[in-house]
């Protein structure tokens, strides 16, 4: 006990011996249950003051003991974790070194410890996905996202590839709106809600979140996005003339040739809403219009089935013939040109047409051209050279290949299957990608 505190009692106590001197007074105490007693004054002031002392040591006790309860559970705490933390770093360790089982124990036992470790959980779900175990793996990453508060972007992100991975397409698009809740500039959750939306095949919905892309300041490649656009409005479009909304297809058809005026596959169904609507001279002059906009030989050659079946060949005959003036050595046109005239039984006037292409070893579909065409003369050793020629050069038929990455297609698709860019099929003669 320091001399100060000494001090102190040495004065309280010659007060209380003072007061005892002057003060012999008593006073009567009731106790309950028991008697009536009389006390001095002087003793009941002791007593009073020991008692809150008492009180006082038993509370400054108390706090202590709690200090010291809740210091030790801390220590134990913080121990506990930096042990779970070892753990984890070597379950880490374990994944990059690729023994995925060792990981596996590892974690196994971090979550028999603490099973709301979310790290845990969420890297558990990962050694799970890889194995292509996934209706596990989402089960982890439920309880990773449940640990956070349903907080955590990547238990969520995680969880929306499980999801696309197991085809459940509705859960997998929630998890990816929960993305975009918490984070409305979430690029990356854009992307992932566009993939789904495009398994799905929901167009109309693919173009607000393609418009929301494009209000992104931080886009990587905005003009790529907005050639997207016009994919996902022509998709649309190509749903509602399926439906037979010809009114709202279209619209869609126009606005996209109003922002892209060389995307094809808009004029072709822009002129098979005319053709539906009974508009068949409009659908003719439309594609007219688009030719000369464009110079496409797809259009010509969807102009040349509806002037056949109108009975206007010479009308198909003189667009050939203007864009053969215009440039002489242009190998497909010829082509095009001599499949015209053959498809009018016009023999002599396809064979000419095709001088100059006959030698080309590069065009196995020539020479399929050229070997029906001797048939029809019955100059048969010819037909079957040609014939023999085309087939060590197959395919020996006209394709359709994807100006940006080579794909060969039979038929026409407004988008190609290979890239998914739109817009990119052309005639190719080669039969083969020239990519």
């Amino acid at each position: 006990m320091s001399k100060i505190s000494v001090f102190i009692l040495a004065v309280f106590f010659g007060l209380v011996a003072l007061f005892s001197i002057y003060n012999y007074d008593t006073t009567m105490i009731h106790v309950p249950f028991s008697g009536t007693y009389s006390v001095p004054k002087i003793g009941l002031i002791l007593f009073s003051v020991i008692s809150g002392v008492f009180l006082m040591l038993i509370l400054v006790a108390l706090r202590d003991t709690k200090r010291y309860i809740d210091n030790y559970s801390h220590v134990k705490r913080q121990k506990k974790e930096e042990w779970l933390e070892g753990l984890y770093s070597k379950a880490i360790n374990q994944i990059l070194a690729n023994n995925r089982e060792g990981a596996r124990e590892i974690l196994e036992t971090i979550l028999g410890q603490a099973p709301e470790h979310t790290d845990a959980l969420l890297r558990m779900g990962d050694i799970y996905s890889f194995s292509g175990q996934h209706e596990k793996a989402a089960e982890h990453y439920k309880r990773a996202l449940a640990s956070s508060d349903g907080k955590s972007m990547e238990a969520l992100l995680l969880l929306e590839q499980e999801m696309e991975a197991l085809s459940r397409w509705d859960s997998a698009l929630g998890y990816a709106e929960q993305i975009l809740e918490q984070d409305p500039d979430n690029l990356s959750a854009f992307e992932r809600k566009r993939s789904i939306l495009e398994k799905m095949e929901r167009w109309a919905d693919l173009v607000e979140v393609q418009r929301a892309i494009l209000k992104l300041e931080h886009l990587p490649e905005r003009k790529a996005e907005e050639a997207r656009l016009s994919g996902y409005r022509y998709e649309h479009a190509k749903q509602l003339l399926e439906a037979n909304d010809l009114e709202r297809s279209g619209k869609l058809f126009r606005m996209v040739l109003k922002y892209e005026k060389e995307f094809i596959p808009s004029y072709l169904g822009a002129a098979e809403v005319l053709l539906g609507q009974g508009e068949d001279e409009q659908a003719v002059e439309f594609l007219e219009r688009g030719y000369a906009q464009t110079c496409s030989v797809i259009l010509l050659a969807r102009l040349e089935d509806l002037l056949i079946n109108k009975g206007e060949p010479e009308r198909i005959i003189k667009l050939y013939q203007n864009a053969l003036n215009g440039n002489p050595g242009d190998s497909l046109m010829k082509f095009l040109m001599a499949k015209l005239y053959y498809r009018l039984e016009m023999i002599d006037d396809a064979l000419e047409s095709l001088k100059g292409l006959e030698s080309a070893e590069n065009y196995p579909s020539v020479s399929s051209l050229m070997g029906e065409l001797y048939m029809r003369r019955e100059r048969y050793e010819k037909a079957a050279r040609a014939f023999k020629k085309a087939s060590e050069m197959q395919p020996s038929r006209l394709f359709y290949s994807c100006s940006s990455c080579g794909h060969l297609s039979a038929e026409w698709s407004g988008r190609c299957p290979g890239c998914g860019k739109w817009n990119s099929y052309r005639f190719d003669i080669y039969g083969r990608s020239k990519l």
